[in-house]
């Protein structure tokens, strides 16, 4: 992991992602939940806030600070690819600090969501294999 390495990923998000969020956070805003005059249902922004995340989890981070500007609406049916750029590392009482910069930008190469973040990268430990989300959540 150096200053400059980038990782990326890209998701389409659909009416389901949007309605379990809804569901799940709470809000239900119109916006959300109905169509407007062109027919298209708007993504919840920290929905699509959520795509750093997985790019975080992947190296083991854990955000401390993360500052997002919504620079545009993503509707259902949109697919997004999200940038995320180490812009720091730093190493301060045995932990290992990152910077990062994030950039999500939609089919049409307009950005959407930009951004930075600080946090934490924890040591990685050993695995043979990345565990399953539904292996974690008892009853499933």
């Amino acid at each position: 992991m150096q200053i400059g390495d980038k990782k990326s990923w890209e998701r389409t998000f659909t009416l389901e992602d949007v309605r379990n969020f809804s569901h799940l956070s709470g809000d239900q805003g119109a916006h959300h939940l109905l169509p407007d005059n062109r027919g298209r249902i708007m993504v919840h922004g920290l929905l699509t806030a959520t795509l750093p995340t997985k790019l975080g989890g992947e190296m083991n981070y854990i955000a401390r600070t993360m500052n997002f500007e919504f620079l545009r609406p993503v509707y259902v049916g949109d697919t997004i690819r999200c940038e995320v750029t180490i812009t720091n590392l730093s190493c301060t009482a045995g932990r290992l600090l990152m910077d990062s910069s994030v950039t999500c930008i939609n089919q049409n190469g307009k950005p959407v969501l930009i951004g930075k973040t600080q946090g934490i990268v924890r040591e990685e430990a050993p695995r043979t294999q990345t565990p399953d989300v539904s292996d974690l959540i008892p009853g499933d």
